[in-house]
C-alpha cells in the first residue's frame, strides 16, 4: 500500500462488519484502519459509517461509543464521510425502524418495503444512474452492473437532487447511492460486491485527492 494512498477510518461502533469493510477499502486502495476511538478517527483522511441491523440500534450505539460528534464534526467541516448500508439510513432524520433521530444530513426519511415485497431484499441487484447523474464520476464502470444488497427498509427523500444512483425493489424505486458534499451513502454493500463495488470504491478513493 502506497504511504501516500488516503487514510480512511472504519468506524468500530458495533454496529457494522468493519473487517470486510477494511479489507474492500484496502483492495479499492485506501489505507484503512478500524477504530473505536475519537482521537484517531479525527486524524484520518475520510471516515467510513458501517451499519447492519436496526436503525434505532445503530444510532444508539453510535451515540455510546462517542463516535457520533465525530461524524458530525466531520460533515460540518466537509472531510469525506462514507457510509453504508444502515450507515447510509443514518444521514436522514429518521426511520419507521425505531424512535431514535437520525444526523439529518439528507431530506427525507425511511421506511420499510411495503407488505407485498419479501424482505429482506437480499442479493444482486443493477444500478441505474438518476436522472441527471449519468456522467457522475462515481458511477465510472459501476452504472448498469449488479450490487449486493441486504436491507428491508430504504430511504425515500423530500428532495432527490442528493440522489446519485437507484434500484428498483418490491414495486419501489429507491435511491441506492447518494450524495451531499463531502459525504457519500450507499444502500448497497460494496465491499460484498466484488470487482464492481471495488470499482466504486475505487472512484470514491479517487475523488479524495
Amino acid at each position: 500500500m502506497s504511504p501516500s494512498a488516503p487514510s480512511v477510518a472504519i468506524l468500530d461502533y458495533d454496529a457494522g462488519n468493519v473487517r470486510s469493510a477494511k479489507r474492500g477499502f484496502e483492495v479499492a486502495g485506501a489505507r484503512a484502519e478500524i477504530v473505536r476511538e475519537p482521537e484517531p478517527a479525527r486524524r484520518a483522511d475520510a471516515l467510513v459509517v458501517p451499519g447492519v441491523g436496526h436503525f434505532g440500534s445503530c444510532l444508539t450505539q453510535l451515540r455510546r461509543s462517542g463516535l457520533e460528534g465525530v461524524v458530525r464534526e466531520a460533515i460540518a467541516t466537509e472531510q469525506p464521510v462514507f457510509g453504508i448500508c444502515v450507515g447510509m439510513q443514518l444521514l436522514y432524520g429518521h426511520s419507521e425502524e425505531g424512535d431514535e433521530p437520525g444526523l439529518g444530513l439528507l431530506p427525507g426519511h425511511v421506511e420499510r418495503f411495503p407488505a407485498g415485497a419479501v424482505v429482506p431484499h437480499m442479493g444482486w441487484d443493477v444500478v441505474h444512474a438518476a436522472a441527471g447523474a449519468e456522467g457522475d464520476p462515481l458511477l465510472a464502470g459501476v452504472a448498469g452492473d449488479r450490487l449486493y444488497f441486504v436491507h428491508s427498509y430504504y430511504a425515500v427523500p423530500s428532495d432527490s437532487v442528493h440522489v446519485v444512483a437507484r434500484t428498483t425493489y418490491g414495486g419501489v424505486d429507491f435511491p441506492c447511492l447518494v450524495r451531499e458534499g463531502s459525504v457519500v451513502g450507499t444502500q448497497f454493500h460494496p465491499e460484498k460486491s466484488g470487482a464492481v463495488g471495488a470499482r466504486l470504491l475505487s472512484n470514491w478513493i479517487a475523488s479524495l485527492g
